[in-house]
């Protein structure tokens, strides 16, 4: 083995022990929701945003908050309402009576962690204020770019597009989430468990995060992502993403396929599901283990399909099972 290799496996082992503290910490607070952790993580070390779908009450907002609280950095959280305006977002240009000038007043977009709560009650104009932010690692105000802190990752919330009062986020907006993370209902012994430790001598109905420590700090963070995109893959893995994101173009009942920003998606996630993994290189495992979260908000299914009741998963699962993957 080279020094270099031995190098990456000692920066592997230490990036992937940062998020099985992670997961540790905030699986304190989350009661059950094993695979929604582990992705959330997942798109921690890919550098990537992420959005979480689910209905009220099944731990999205709980998720976030105990993350922030397990990374340090700076945190801040946003209710997406119809009424909620740009600059509440990104900030604005204020007038200073005293110098006669104008100053940049700037928004809680400046921040390491970003939770954009329920941000599919917002219209349209307010949505795509986070797309420059999400995409350059900027905001532009009066003009004038402002950098976003390092590193900068939005978590956002929606409920079901189904339920009342809600906009469908535009598709430039999604394809610029790395992952889409569905949060179903717990299982029964998880909703038991549940109960009884909200129930058990609390006032309120809130889950407590004061149980999550702080494992990691932004440093820790960006030297995590830096050895996830290190991560050796062989071509055949590559081809194998690139050839998934390929035949869901072509796909029978898939009415608009990914584009090619897919395809970088599902590298960096594998790339981030086998750190969490503690494996210092991409197998096909990996990559089939991300393909439907990053693919679920980026294809749009034939009318007929949806009328009928499948779901973007339904139409994957066939898809995955189809297309070879590398057997070496």
């Amino acid at each position: 083995m080279s020094e270099s290799d031995t190098g990456l496996d000692e920066a592997v082992a230490r990036a992937a022990a940062h998020l099985q503290a992670l997961e540790a910490a905030v699986g304190r607070a989350l009661v059950g929701q094993r695979q929604v952790l582990r992705e959330s993580v997942v798109a921690l070390a890919a550098a990537g945003h992420c959005l979480l779908e689910g209905v009220p009450g099944v731990g999205k907002t709980l998720l976030v908050r105990g993350l922030a609280q397990a990374l340090g950095g700076r945190f801040a959280r946003i209710q997406f309402t119809p009424d909620l305006m740009p600059s509440d977002v990104t900030g604005h240009a204020l007038f200073d009576m005293k110098t006669e000038e104008f100053r940049i007043r700037r928004g809680p977009i400046f921040c390491n962690l970003l939770l954009g709560d329920e941000i599919n009650r917002a219209p349209a104009k307010t949505q795509a204020a986070l797309l420059e932010a999400m995409q350059e690692q900027q905001v532009t105000i009066e003009g004038q770019p402002l950098p976003l802190p390092a590193p900068f990752l939005v978590y956002a919330t929606q409920n079901p597009i189904e339920q009342e009062g809600t906009y469908p986020l535009p598709q430039a907006q999604l394809d610029r989430f790395l992952l889409k993370i569905f949060i179903d209902y717990p299982g029964e012994q998880e909703e038991l468990d549940l109960v009884r430790q909200v129930t058990n001598g609390q006032i309120g109905d809130q889950l407590d995060t004061s149980r999550v420590s702080r494992v990691l700090n932004t440093q820790d963070i960006t030297a995590v992502q830096v050895v996830a995109a290190r991560l050796r893959m062989d071509d055949s893995v590559l081809h194998y993403a690139v050839r998934l994101i390929r035949a869901a173009r072509d796909w029978q009942g898939i009415d608009t396929g990914p584009g090619p920003r897919a395809g970088i998606a599902l590298v960096r996630a594998a790339r981030g599901h086998a750190l969490a993994e503690g494996k210092a290189f991409v197998t096909p495992d990996d990559v089939k283990a991300m393909a439907p979260a990053v693919l679920r908000h980026r294809i749009k299914l034939t009318a007929d399909l949806e009328i009928e009741g499948y779901r973007p998963d339904d139409v994957l699962g066939d898809l995955l099972a189809a297309v070879p993957a590398p057997r070496s």
